[in-house]
């Protein structure tokens, strides 16, 4: 199962008011539509580490990571007993991942940047702090949309339609 790692980056972990969205500029099929910024996990690599070196890699700063936010099966599970800090595989990952494309399965982290500035410097073009309330006023990808339903959930905060 290819692995991607993605992270909702908050301004607070506690008490969050916005949530960073990234428009992707690349594959030209992606173009326009608004994503978590992560990647690809490298053989060998631990997942958590695989998301700290995308998001330096790609917007230029060092995050401090939170929770996963759990995938819609682990959603359903009254508690996986996943740590965030030690995700397993088998069915602790399956139970934390998100479907996405191709058969490749998301994981996504609570993060918020500990250093730097968030720059849209590899695959996006604009990033956009969302203030709750907003976070569905861009065109996110289909396959993170739903995640978006579930961040709201999971953090306790009105779902706005």
């Amino acid at each position: 199962m290819p692995l991607v790692v993605a992270a909702a980056i908050l301004d607070d972990l506690e008490q969050p008011t916005r949530l960073l969205a990234a428009r992707r500029s690349a594959p030209k099929t992606l173009a326009g539509a608004w994503e978590f910024p992560g990647g690809k996990v490298e053989p060998g690599e631990q997942p958590s580490a695989a998301l700290v070196r995308e998001l330096r890699e790609e917007l230029g700063v060092t995050v401090e990571l939170g929770r996963i936010v759990p995938g819609p099966d682990g959603e359903r599970a009254e508690d996986s007993g996943v740590d965030s800090d030690d995700v397993g595989t088998g069915s602790d990952l399956t139970l934390m991942t998100w479907p996405i494309h191709q058969g490749h399965r998301m994981l996504v982290w609570l993060a918020v940047v500990s250093e730097g500035v968030p720059l849209p410097l590899e695959d996006h073009d604009e990033l956009r702090w969302l203030d709750v309330g907003d976070w569905r006023s861009v065109p996110w990808l289909a396959a993170d949309l739903p995640i978006v339903g579930a961040l709201e959930r999971f953090l306790g905060l009105p779902r706005v339609p």
